[in-house]
């Protein structure tokens, strides 16, 4: 129980923090910390997170990791299940106090909420194929990099900081495309309170993020496995 509570205490962060930055920061006048801050804090906050409990739950927070990993063959079936749920709620808890904490601003508007899109709602106007395209790519080199950096013939202790280092890379590309998700959960948490649009379209960021992560991690398994 201990790790499912340690996946959904860390997705409550992941969302909270890289969300918030979105919502609450980025466009601040004057000071907003723009699409290099929003990319920096998605990547601090997964490098921070698995340091804090990547020894307790592997540190996984996006159902899309958990199940590229369960292909690379790292990680129980069993255990995907309970481990998606427990990243929902914390997504979703969080999405609920961001969604708290920016009406208590007196002329807040929702707007997008820092949800994901395509097409009118991408912020570059981008399409439903270049979505789809940026989606499974990104998170196809994700888990190869989770694989790679967590692989035991890999410089230890390290691998936190490629992680999220990746994950900045990859919002620094994406956000224009999509507003960058390569996580179901991360999707989710903000798209139940914006509704209409995000969770019509929010079968794209479960749908691509699997497709990638499972390329990813076969891939990796494939290059990484060992000689015959």
């Amino acid at each position: 129980m201990k790790k499912y509570v340690a996946e959904s205490f860390g997705t409550f962060w992941l969302v909270l923090g890289g969300c918030g930055s979105a919502v609450l920061a980025a466009a601040f006048p004057d000071v907003g910390i723009g699409l290099l801050g929003v990319s920096l804090a998605f990547g601090l906050t997964v490098l921070t997170m698995a340091f804090a409990i990547g020894h307790i739950s592997g540190c996984h927070l996006n159902p899309a990791v958990s199940i590229g990993l369960w292909a690379g063959g790292r990680f129980p079936a069993n255990q995907l299940l309970p481990y998606i749920v427990a990243q929902l709620i914390g997504a979703i808890v969080a999405g609920g106090v961001l969604y708290l904490i920016a009406t208590g601003q007196p002329d807040f508007e929702l707007g997008g909420f820092a949800a994901n899109g395509y097409g009118e709602h991408s912020p570059g106007g981008y399409s439903l194929f270049a979505a789809l395209l940026t989606e499974v790519v990104m998170t196809m080199m994700f888990l190869f990099v989770i694989m790679g950096a967590t692989d035991e013939r890999a410089p230890q202790g390290l691998a936190p900081i490629a992680i999220g280092f990746c994950l900045t890379l990859i919002h620094l590309v994406s956000i224009p495309v999509t507003n960058t998700s390569v996580n179901p959960a991360r999707s989710t948490g903000v798209a139940v309170y914006v509704g209409d649009w995000a969770v019509g379209e929010l079968w794209l960021f479960w749908v691509a993020p699997i497709i990638g992560a499972v390329l990813g991690a076969l891939i990796y398994r494939y290059i990484g496995g060992a000689e015959d």
